[in-house]
């Protein structure tokens, strides 16, 4: 019988691995993505102090439509670009919490490029 690891425990190894290398500093921030089934949401936090200091998601009132597909991603993105350039932060890393950077992650990305973040 050939058992199937759980997909979840697997990312979430990816995830503790890659943030063994990626660290946000106040003046590079790390933007960080939790992407869940029905959802999508974004932060930047400075790892220095363990703040928070922009967040974006599609559970937010704000937000109408369905938030589990790539124009929900793309969306969110352009938000949190949008409030980071209104704080001052232009530069982060970006930290894609385990997730393959194909679909609905790299739509987020897309979006906050184009809203002006650099990364």
């Amino acid at each position: 019988m050939v058992s199937r690891k759980d997909s979840n425990t697997q990312r979430l190894i990816r995830h503790k691995r890659v943030r063994g290398k990626i660290s946000g500093t106040s003046e590079t921030p790390r933007l960080c993505v939790y992407r869940s089934l029905a959802n999508i949401y974004a932060q930047i936090i400075d790892d220095t102090t363990g703040t928070t200091l922009v967040a974006a998601s599609t559970t937010e009132k704000a937000f109408e439509n369905y938030g589990g597909n790539k124009e929900a991603a793309k969306q969110v993105g352009k938000t949190i670009a949008e409030r980071a350039l209104a704080k001052g932060i232009e530069n982060v890393v970006f930290d894609r919490g385990g997730y393959i950077y194909h679909g609905r992650v790299k739509e987020l990305a897309d979006g906050a490029r184009e809203a002006g973040l650099k990364f």
